[in-house]
């Protein structure tokens, strides 16, 4: 099996080192080259011909967003892993990237000298992503040959939704702004969104895509209350769920122990939502690596609520659609720019929309 072939951008030589020697002990990837800076990675892509770019943010001459640019400009598909650090300037940096064309973004630990919690960190985070986006051009069925028929049940009422769950990882911020920028401003039920960042990005996400959607985006808070045309994210190393209590419906923030490595995790979301709303729950699974939200659709299912994916050409990472739609769990696969119109057809427009749902 051919290696996957990664170039590192850094202008810190011990970060370069660091990341080479944790890369190299991995079989299925090698370290084909290091750059110190923008111009130096920009003349050695020619002949290195990498497979995956790990790019860092803050360069001199030029920076990650320029160095990035150029890369897009001569290769508008090779997968480009942001390295961010982890400060309120990082996290806006890298939604920049993101917005530019970046596949996914790593941040950077705290301590790149403890040798030990560095390299379980970046086995954990990094090397994982380099295999899957490094393999993502490769997949070639199509939705309409590989989709599976989906189960139904003689119970669905196909009742119009009182909520909206999205679950999203690797590629929402961009597929989020493309649905929200969509939106109308009478939109009728509440919105919850899992996006997997960590702390300081969701509430910079939230705010970015106030700016482009007509309705107000923001972090959800502990014991909100859920009305028609709100739009809550939840916080990075919180779960997002919802409960019920005595005429309203709240928000409810947690950090118990992560679900699929993830916290906030869309299962926690969705398993809330399909034991408060029931068959008016609708959940929508975006773009995104691995299996977070698959046992949530199976709840929202069991409950008889509605299921959509978004489908694999529209997707940067086909993980977490791909696992509810071979499940079986989806009603319906759409591409990203044709999902709100689907999301409106199902959603109800009745004024006592938030009523008692038990």
């Amino acid at each position: 099996m051919q290696k996957i072939r990664v170039l590192i951008v850094d202008d810190a030589v011990m970060v370069r080192s660091r990341l080479s020697k944790i890369l190299a002990t991995d079989p299925h990837i090698e370290v084909v080259g290091v750059a110190a800076t923008g111009r130096i990675a920009l003349a050695k892509l020619p002949q290195l011909k990498p497979d995956v770019i790990i790019l860092d943010i803050e360069m001199p001459d030029l920076n990650g967003l320029q160095t990035l640019s150029h890369i897009r400009n001569l290769d508008p598909k090779i997968p480009v892993i942001m390295f961010s650090a982890m400060t309120l300037k990082g996290a806006s940096i890298t939604l920049d990237a993101l917005a530019l064309g970046a596949s996914d973004y790593v941040t950077k630990p705290d301590h790149m000298l403890n040798t030990g919690d560095v390299t379980q960190y970046l086995e954990a985070t990094l090397i994982p992503k380099i295999k899957v986006l490094s393999r993502r051009e490769s997949m070639k069925p199509s939705i309409a040959s590989s989709l599976p028929a989906v189960s139904t049940t003689s119970t669905r009422t196909n009742a119009l939704a009182e909520v909206v769950a999205i679950g999203v990882s690797t590629g929402g911020p961009n597929a989020l702004a493309r649905i929200l920028s969509t939106l109308p401003a009478d939109f009728p039920v509440p919105i919850l969104i899992v996006q997997h960042m960590p702390p300081m990005f969701t509430k910079l996400l939230a705010e970015r895509l106030t700016a482009k959607c007509p309705l107000s985006v923001r972090e959800a808070t502990m014991g909100a209350c859920l009305k028609p045309g709100t739009i809550w994210i939840a916080p990075g190393d919180y779960h997002l769920s919802v409960q019920h209590t005595r005429s309203e419906v709240q928000l409810v923030l947690d950090q118990t122990p992560p679900r699929n490595s993830c916290r906030p995790s869309v299962d926690v979301l969705f398993a809330s939502v399909a034991e408060t709303y029931g068959d008016r729950a609708l959940g929508v699974v975006l773009t995104g690596m691995g299996q977070d939200g698959l046992q949530g659709c199976y709840k929202i299912r069991a409950s008889h609520g509605q299921i959509l994916a978004q489908d694999e050409a529209s997707s940067v990472v086909w993980g977490m659609p791909k696992f509810v739609v071979n499940a079986g769990l989806a009603d319906a696969v759409f591409a990203i720019d044709d999902m709100m119109p689907e999301i409106l057809r199902r959603v109800s427009r009745a004024s006592n929309s938030m009523r008692s749902t038990t």
